[in-house]
């Protein structure tokens, strides 16, 4: 309950306004003549009086008869029950006597005129905006939270525009679009506060407020707008505020979707090297039942790497939700494509660039993924924890630009964690592990790249008599040599690389099985094998496996090339062997031309859209 003090004064008649849902507190002690030493009171009907002396409360009558001894701990505490039908049409007045007098000595007036004003949101995230909420100036987390939600204005609903709609200052209807309907613009950033007549009776102004950013380091994502009611005493002096209404929002954070979301459209960059690998993923997006769409070569200019451009992810609100593109700062020949194919009526665009750092590979988004929904130690990330590949502690390696790590973590919703991705040439985290959904059920596992898993499963085919089975079969142009499992096995420098790759991968395992809560058994090896480039640093050795499209239970694999051993290729027969059985399956995609030799995969050249979470970002608990 909003409390005021309003002064009174004998002999006279002061005029205040009251605002229904409050108090006022007024002092008839030091209000009182020279020589009053008790008042009576009277109030019209609308108006309610309390006494209240040394803390304790009495009510007043309407009648006047009765008195109490002034003091200097005797206050009255006023409020009303409606809005006035005219100005100061209800009044109460305070008549001071001497101690046995029965008529005043003098009396103090209170002429009254109530009104009732509230700035309204949707407080209680329902999408209606409700009548004054009591909790609607305060913003909590959680089922039981409260306090309104504002998105972004971050899609363009007017063609004209090359930018997102909140880089002007215009809107157009409260759809956005152009209806001859101009909404003037009245608070903004250079724009601090807007003065409304108040014109008496019943009105009611509404306003639209579109979020002009996204949480950032500088920037906890909360805004409050207030509704200040403003007084005139007289000409020439300053208006005195009697009344302030506040309303709190939180900006909607931008949302990242992993793996074990829903598919809505896959995309991939038409080359001139890429025609078979086109038609092949056109197969497994046609049985996965989602939509294909392809970035031509006029759009791509020649930049097949549409992961690394681009991240999908959305924003929501309980009235509205909508897809937001993050725009890496890797700026390739793709860099036009967000705006110019994505951002559009519904379809928001977001970004970051750093202003003096150097953007290097691991600011390519192929460097940045998030895990399905998971509970470490009794916390619940609902919607998961976004992963991004970074150096090794204290070795001065690349690391994703600070800007983007900054953004990311203030979106709150998906507790970043860092890996150690900079042991590999490209740097990615795509290079060495992926999630896959279990279908018909909530759980997930975890792919990872495995040297140790490659090099036990071509001992055990050793073993078995098949040390001459031959790799790259049918690619001429891979190896002028015949290379054989036995090649492989007895090549000491390669086993001695692959040890060291695999200390790792396994660094980055028991950072993952900490930070999302995983067990051996939620984790599947899949075998993978490097090799060093001059920089000691890693590049698959055959196209890399985990590095795969996920799209619902149809996986689009990289085709290995492995060893054949009895006519089929025992990576190939390994990987169905470890996946088809929890109900995926398996299609193996050649990207040896198109994109393992250019030290990228399926992954790399691909992307996906995906389904937002049913889970309500607000309902969770950062």
């Amino acid at each position: 309950m909003r409390e005021r003090t309003v002064r009174l004064q004998y002999g006279s008649r002061i005029e205040a306004v009251y605002v229904l849902g409050t108090h006022l507190w007024t002092d008839v002690y030091s209000a009182a003549p020279a020589g009053a030493q008790t008042f009576s009171l009277k109030r019209t009907e609308h108006v309610q009086v309390e006494v209240v002396r040394d803390g304790q409360a009495e009510e007043v009558a309407t009648n006047g008869k009765q008195r109490w001894p002034l003091s200097p701990s005797t206050t009255l505490r006023l409020s009303m029950t409606q809005a006035s039908a005219e100005a100061s049409s209800d009044k109460v007045t305070v008549s001071y006597y001497e101690k046995e007098g029965s008529t005043p000595i003098d009396q103090a007036g209170l002429f009254l005129t109530a009104i009732e004003i509230s700035l309204d949101v949707d407080a209680d995230r329902d999408g209606v905006v409700e009548k004054n909420n009591p909790r609607k100036a305060s913003w909590s987390w959680g089922p039981d939270g409260q306090g309104a939600i504002l998105l972004v204005n971050c899609d363009r609903d007017t063609p004209l525009l090359p930018m997102e709609d909140c880089s002007d200052q215009k809107v157009y209807s409260k759809e956005d679009p152009f209806f001859g309907q101009r909404y003037v613009h009245i608070l903004g950033r250079k724009k601090l506060y807007h003065v409304v007549k108040y014109t008496g009776g019943v009105a009611e102004l509404l306003f639209f407020v579109e979020g002009l950013r996204f949480p950032d380091e500088s920037f906890s994502g909360m805004v409050s707008i207030h509704a200040s009611l403003l007084e005139s005493l007289a000409e020439e002096i300053p208006l005195t505020p009697i009344f302030t209404d506040t309303v709190t929002f939180r900006i909607a954070p931008w949302v990242m979707t992993p793996n074990t979301l829903p598919p809505v459209s896959v995309f991939v960059c038409s080359m001139k090297d890429n025609y078979l690998f086109l038609k092949e993923i056109k197969n497994l997006v046609e049985k996965a039942n989602c939509e294909l769409k392809v970035c031509f070569q006029y759009m791509n200019r020649g930049d097949r790497w549409i992961q690394d451009e681009i991240e999908f992810g959305y924003i929501e609100a309980p009235h509205k939700g909508f897809p937001v593109v993050l725009d890496s700062p890797r700026d390739g020949n793709l860099k036009d494509f967000p705006i110019k194919q994505l951002l559009g009526p519904d379809f928001g665009y977001v970004t970051r660039e750093p202003l003096f750092e150097p953007v290097t590979s691991l600011d390519s988004f192929g460097n940045l993924e998030v895990s399905p929904p998971v509970t470490v130690n009794g916390k619940t990330y609902p919607l998961g924890r976004i992963l991004i590949g970074s150096s090794f502690p204290l070795s001065g390696g690349r690391r994703m630009t600070k800007v983007v790590r900054d953004f990311l973590q203030a979106q709150q919703v998906q507790a970043p964690v860092e890996l150690y991705s900079d042991w590999l040439t490209v740097g990615h985290v795509d290079e060495f592990m992926t999630f896959v959904p279990i279908p018909g059920t909530k759980q997930f596992r975890m792919l990872m790249a495995s040297t140790s898993a490659c090099y036990k499963l071509f001992r055990e085919k050793q073993k078995e008599g098949h040390g001459e089975a031959v790799m790259f079969k049918g690619l001429g142009g891979m190896s002028s040599k015949r290379i054989t499992i036995n090649k492989i096995l007895s090549n000491e420098s390669l086993v001695q690389e692959n040890l060291y790759f695999q200390r790792c991968l396994d660094w980055n395992r028991d950072i993952l099985k900490r930070e999302l809560g995983l067990s051996e058994q939620d984790i599947i090896d899949l075998p993978a094998l490097f090799k060093m480039d001059e920089n000691r640093q890693a590049q698959a050795y055959f196209p890399n496996m985990v590095n795969m499209i996920v799209l619902n239970k149809d996986l689009g694999i990289p085709k290995p090339f492995g060893p054949q051993v009895e006519e089929q290729c025992c990576l190939e027969a390994h990987v169905r062997g470890l996946l088809e059985p929890l109900g995926l399956s398996c299609t193996f995609l050649d990207d040896i031309s198109a994109y393992h030799k250019y030290l990228g995969e399926v992954h790399c050249g691909t992307n996906v859209r995906r389904k937002p979470f049913a889970f309500k970002w607000w309902h969770m608990e950062p």
